[in-house]
């Protein structure tokens, strides 16, 4: 299916994202609005003019209670963000203006924990808010900070977490000439699941087929576990790399008897040995004797003195 949205934007549209049973969808456009769109009747539900002052991008998304979170710039140039109901357009539910910078923020939703990620063009770092239903609503938590900027940002879904991690979140920064992953985790002491960082996360099942979503049905996404992902530390599989003496074994040809020298050692070269080795028992049966004397000349001495 091939959804046309042109007729109902009069620019460019900047972004659109779903709701979470993929009945609205929520754009973003150059002319400064945010429309909510019923995209199989293809009509426009609720729209905002001018949900940020500035003239600078908008982006929106839903979440999982069905608000509309918004980012964008103050008639300053200030970035801001703002979450919205869109039964009721015309008030923010929350507005916070942050900092002062051109970059865009891209805003990434984790629907499992409430958390926004919001990661600007040409920033160094990612801030994240936990969306609740008590005031101010946005909460600020924190900061991750890097010291070259990004030129993007992807993010992992969460099902390809890492879960016997305490994982919660990865991102995959752009650099100019490579893709760093960022990984996000919680300490935890317990080897155990931990069910309160991994409640139950939409599958990869769909929970309609496409005729039945044609013909205006609306189902909740199919749930799954993420317990099946997780592997204990005592039951992980424990590699050991162990050079194998065989790979270095000699290749398979004619064996030649021990007692046969090589052709390349001549008997010059034999002797020569053979005169060193005789030097060296020489040499040690010297030094046995001398040390032989100087003990006698020790006991001596010592007798002596006594």
């Amino acid at each position: 299916m091939l959804l046309a949205l042109d007729d109902m934007h009069t620019d460019l549209i900047y972004n659109v994202g779903w709701n979470r049973n993929g009945s609205l969808l929520v754009t973003t456009c150059k002319d400064k609005k945010v429309r909510v769109i019923d995209p199989r009747k293809q009509q426009i539900i609720a729209e905002r003019f001018a949900p940020h002052e500035g003239l600078r991008p908008v982006r929106a998304i839903f979440t999982r209670e069905g608000h509309i979170f918004t980012t964008g710039f103050t008639r300053m140039s200030q970035r801001e963000l703002g979450l919205w109901d869109p039964n009721n357009f015309e008030e923010p539910i929350a507005l916070q203006e942050m900092d002062t910078s051109n970059g865009v923020l891209l805003p990434f939703y984790d629907a499992d924990s409430s958390i926004v990620y919001l990661c600007g063009k040409g920033d160094s770092s990612i801030r994240y808010f936990e969306i609740t239903d008590e005031a101010p609503y946005v909460h600020y938590l924190n900061t991750y900070s890097s010291k070259e900027p990004q030129r993007g940002m992807g993010f992992m879904p969460k099902r390809g977490l890492d879960v016997s991690k305490c994982e919660i979140a990865r991102f995959f920064k752009l650099h100019e000439r490579k893709c760093e992953p960022i990984v996000m985790t919680v300490p935890r002491k317990s080897d155990l699941f931990q069910d309160d960082l991994y409640p139950d996360t939409p599958g990869p099942e769909p929970a309609l087929e496409a005729d039945e979503w044609l013909s205006g049905k609306d189902a909740e996404p199919i749930l799954i576990s993420l317990r099946d992902g997780y592997v204990p530390i005592k039951n992980r599989e424990l590699k050991v790399v162990k050079k194998n003496i065989l790979d270095s074994k000699p290749p398979p040809g004619p064996r030649r008897s021990h007692s046969t020298c090589d052709s390349d050692f001549s008997q010059p070269a034999l002797e020569e040995v053979l005169e060193e080795i005789r030097a060296l028992k020489e040499t040690v049966q010297a030094q046995e004797k001398r040390i032989c004397d100087l003990e006698n000349k020790l006991c001596q001495f010592t007798n002596g003195t006594d």
